[in-house]
């Protein structure tokens, strides 16, 4: 393995926050499709120290044992992948690269639980407690990029990028561009957004569901199913009320899933959470939107919306919004409670 050298890091003269971690782990997956019965098909880590420099670097190839999936966006073909190892042959190499450090990616919540899951199916756990998405960082030292795409964080830092979607250059492109929030944070006195990384204490895979021609298709989230094993915490923000048609989402605000979903409904969750959105477990009058592709199905959920007059969107429109949360008037801070 090559180690390599990041000589541009020296010693920082910055007094280093005493509760910032010891070492983190810049993780990029590509993988078959984004539901949960869908597979890792490579896999990429670079390994940092307490202050974001490079200590080492690992990638693999791993047979997904199923349809590569989006070819056009990761380049693995079947045959590629044909001789390439099963997850469980990779997983105690991985966990070695993993282990004691935090888990840092750009998206974090889906990077975890496509790794959660593949640990699960291999009847093992991945020894990662926390994770650092670094969407959520850019946002917290609120960076002037015009979205929040890796390429766009890459330019901000002068990190060239030379094989998108490959997860070796990925994780080297994030680990180049996360060094430098981490100093950035470090020098503001910022608490780092972690999250904690509970594993998955059920798994069973379903029959894999067949795909579709239709682009963009993906299974839906019931294809397989786990129990995790956690508890989210409560949302920090104090509810600003509903959304607004044509406006953005504000942090704070509640929201309600309902019916199946394209995405696996618990990154969806995970990425409005990291986003500073509250998890409505139920509708209420307090609930400030509902997000379903059915808004005609007959739940309990949409029926309340439509009773209460809460706005309901689809998956989609959910999906573009999440990428621009605005944040809590004046950053004020306060407990919610109730769905």
């Amino acid at each position: 393995m090559t180690m390599l050298v990041d000589r541009a890091a020296a010693d920082s003269p910055t007094p280093w926050p005493a509760a910032y971690p010891e070492g983190y782990a810049v993780v990029d997956v590509e993988t078959t499709g984004l539901a949960r019965d869908d597979r890792i098909v490579s896999a990429a880590v670079y390994q940092l120290d307490a202050r974001g420099r490079v200590e080492d670097h690992w990638y693999t190839l791993v047979n997904p044992q199923r349809d590569p999936g989006p070819v056009w966006i990761h380049g693995l073909t079947t045959e590629v992948l044909a001789d390439a190892p099963l997850f469980p042959e990779i997983a105690g190499e991985l966990a070695k690269r993993l282990d004691g450090r935090v888990l840092v990616a750009h998206n974090a919540a889906f990077d975890w639980s496509m790794l959660a899951r593949e640990y699960a199916r291999a009847r093992a756990t991945a020894p990662v407690r926390q994770r650092l998405c670094t969407i959520a960082l850019s946002k917290e030292l609120r960076l002037p990029l015009p979205n929040h795409k890796l390429e766009s964080l890459a330019a901000h830092y002068g990190v060239v990028q030379q094989r998108a979607h490959h997860a070796l250059d990925d994780a080297r492109v994030l680990a180049e561009a996360f060094r430098p929030s981490l100093q950035l944070a470090a020098e503001a006195g910022l608490r780092l957004p972690l999250l904690a990384c509970q594993p998955l204490t059920e798994w069973s895979d379903g029959p894999t569901a067949p795909r579709s021609a239709a682009v963009g298709y993906q299974p839906s989230y019931r294809s397989g199913t786990w129990r995790p094993s956690r508890k989210r915490p409560a949302c920090p923000y104090p509810n600003p009320g509903r959304y607004k048609s044509g406006e953005q989402l504000i942090q704070g605000m509640r929201v309600a899933f309902s019916g199946d979903t394209s995405v696996d409904r618990e990154l969806l969750e995970d990425r409005a959470v990291e986003a500073g959105l509250h998890i409505a477990t139920s509708v209420s009058r307090l609930t400030s939107l509902l997000v379903t592709n059915d808004p005609g199905s007959p739940t309990s959920k949409t029926t309340k919306a439509a009773s209460f007059g809460t706005p309901v969107i689809d998956e989609a429109a959910f999906m573009q919004l999440l990428s621009h949360v605005v944040p809590a008037p004046g950053g004020a801070k306060g407990t919610t409670a109730g769905g």
